[in-house]
């Protein structure tokens, strides 16, 4: 029986890190951690709670289950099951997660050099995902390619980023912001759906089980430990992450107090700190990151949909890398203006169908809990979609005055309240069966 040496392992978790570390993870912690100011550490935790927590347990129910988002799913049933895990790879691949890898690389780490204008995009985006697709054409290379050689140069880089923003910070802690006096650690809790990990870690969890089987690893047991392992490393290395460009955040109001995103933070801080050097230095960490954040998501919907359609994984790659090349061309507020609504849409139902998966114990009959539980979820999400699109007009009234509402969390309290009532129900079925038979 084959086992992973102490240093593949080490390599496997290499590439889950990677895998997650996109720009997202780099620009929002700043910004956040600039908001909070004083109210730094707590806002922090809230963030590490779904920037990092909700992941690892997505990476731990999809390891638990065989490594396959079909596994998780199967309680739905087979349609309702398909049509969610396509909608969420959907989500995550070609039509927004992955060609933001390459525009939002774009914009931070070229544009300053090259001018945003057309031509460089698409030049820089064509390469992008050139590169993209040699990697991704040969997923059983991706603990070597990644893990071992990408990861390395990508972990120095932001040392040296984190390691400044510990030791030469830019000034001390600022204010804190209208938007964190009241609950700084919900606020940081919301603002970690930003990283949009946990839908990620739906996709990634595919990938780190298939880089763990052509390793030689045949046993589900050690398949399930090991990709474990492999989300705990990852779990480390993004809070060692966090926390650092939090401190960088709030420790910059005083040379990019106007900033209006975390990009403009981190840029200000670079140029401050180490010049035109600087710039470099953040070119290559968001280039890097982007890269393996792009092989990850578009190996997973190799993956997936080569399995679910008649078509070969290749051929799934490679359409998707060119669609995911066009998508981008398109401009990131464009981009960025049309993907949200839909994440926010499908937020909630990652996290119940995680939540469900993990209790997966308590319940008799799952069908019985899964389907009325996230057909609740699925109409609260989409109600949040309309709204964070802005079409308030086609949201009843009743939804805007539910408890965390305005937070977007709309749809926590009926969605633990039908928890509770289809448990019960489950029970009282199951009992009603047992003493029957």
């Amino acid at each position: 029986m084959t086992r992973l040496k102490g240093l593949d392992l080490l390599a496997l978790g290499f590439m889950t890190f990677a895998l997650f570390l996109g720009a997202g993870n780099i620009i929002f912690p700043p910004s956040a951690g600039m908001a909070a100011g004083e109210s730094i550490w707590s806002a922090a935790m809230g963030f590490l709670l779904t920037g990092v927590g909700l992941p690892l347990l997505t990476v731990i129910a999809l390891a638990r289950v065989g490594g396959g988002m079909d596994r998780l799913t199967a309680p739905l049933g087979r349609g309702a099951g398909t049509l969610l895990a396509v909608a969420v790879y959907l989500a995550i691949g070609p039509l927004f997660a992955t060609p933001r890898t390459a525009v939002v690389s774009f914009e931070m780490g070229v544009a300053p050099f090259t001018g945003n204008s057309a031509i460089p995009l698409f030049v820089y985006t064509a390469l992008f995902f050139a590169a993209t697709l040699f990697l991704v054409l040969n997923p059983g290379q991706l603990v070597d390619r990644v893990g071992k050689f990408i990861t390395p140069v990508l972990l120095a880089a932001l040392l040296v980023l984190g390691g400044a923003a510990l030791f030469a910070p830019a000034g001390e802690i600022g204010t804190t912001a209208e938007s964190y006096h009241n609950g700084p650690l919900l606020k940081g809790f919301l603002e970690g759906y930003l990283t949009m990990d946990t839908l990620g870690a739906l996709v990634f969890g595919i990938v780190i089980a298939t880089a763990i089987r052509d390793r030689g690893v045949t046993d589900p047991a050690l398949v399930t430990r090991y990709s474990v392992i492999a989300g705990a490393i990852a779990a480390v290395g993004l809070s060692l992450v966090y926390l650092a460009l939090f401190y960088l955040g709030a420790t910059s109001q005083g040379i990019a107090g106007d900033a209006q995103n975390g990009v403009q933070i981190l840029t200000s801080y670079v140029q401050h700190t180490f010049g035109t050097t600087g710039s470099l230095l953040l070119a290559v960490v968001i280039t890097l990151a982007c890269l393996t954040t792009a092989v990850g998501l578009t190996t997973a919907c190799g993956e997936y949909f080569s399995g679910l359609l008649p078509v070969s994984y290749q051929m799934v790659v490679v359409v998707f890398t060119l669609f995911s090349l066009l998508v981008s061309n398109q401009g990131l507020t464009q981009l960025i203006s049309v993907s949200v609504p839909v994440l926010v849409g499908l937020y909630p139902l990652a996290i119940m169908l995680v939540a469900l998966s993990l209790l997966d114990r308590c319940w008799v009959s799952p069908s019985r809990v899964f389907v009325p539980v996230m057909a609740v979820t699925l109409v609260f999400g989409v109600a949040d979609g309309l709204s964070a699109a802005g079409f308030t007009n086609l949201v009843p009234d009743m939804f805007t005055m539910l408890p965390l509402a305005e937070q977007s969390m709309g749809w926590l309290v009926p969605v633990l309240v039908t928890l509770a009532i289809a448990f019960v129900i489950d029970r009282l079925l199951g009992t009603a069966r047992t003493a029957q038979r």
